[in-house]
């Protein structure tokens, strides 16, 4: 998806660049900012979970969501993280099959709604 600058030039919609700028968030609400990424950062901690292991399922759920920003930035984390890219597609795949079933599972609520209007 682009657009035009009305210079001539395109420019995608998404800036790569500006992922490195997720810290400026905090301008006009520090405090906010401040707990959000102290949180971010204790949920990326190893845990039960190791850090690799969180990684994947950030890639994973980066593709649910639809967050190029974030399919990026776990792109590359899970491969500092010592994953490979069969892992890491993998994960993907799983991240498509469980949004996938879940739009497939509504389809119970849409069925439910019909039987209960008498259709």
């Amino acid at each position: 998806m682009s657009e035009s600058t009305g210079q001539g030039a395109k420019r995608t919609y998404y800036d790569a660049a500006d992922l490195g700028k997720f810290g400026e968030i905090a301008e006009g609400a520090p405090d906010l900012a401040r707990k959000f990424f102290d949180w971010y950062g204790a949920v990326f901690a190893e845990g039960a979970l190791t850090a690799r292991e969180k990684s994947l399922i950030a890639l994973a759920v980066s593709h649910a969501v639809q967050c190029p920003y974030c399919i990026d930035a776990y792109s590359t984390d899970a491969l500092e993280k010592g994953s490979n890219v069969d892992q890491m597609t993998e994960a993907v795949h799983v991240a498509a099959a469980i949004r996938g079933g879940a739009s497939l599972v509504h389809g119970v609520q849409m069925r439910n709604h019909v039987h209960a209007l008498g259709m």
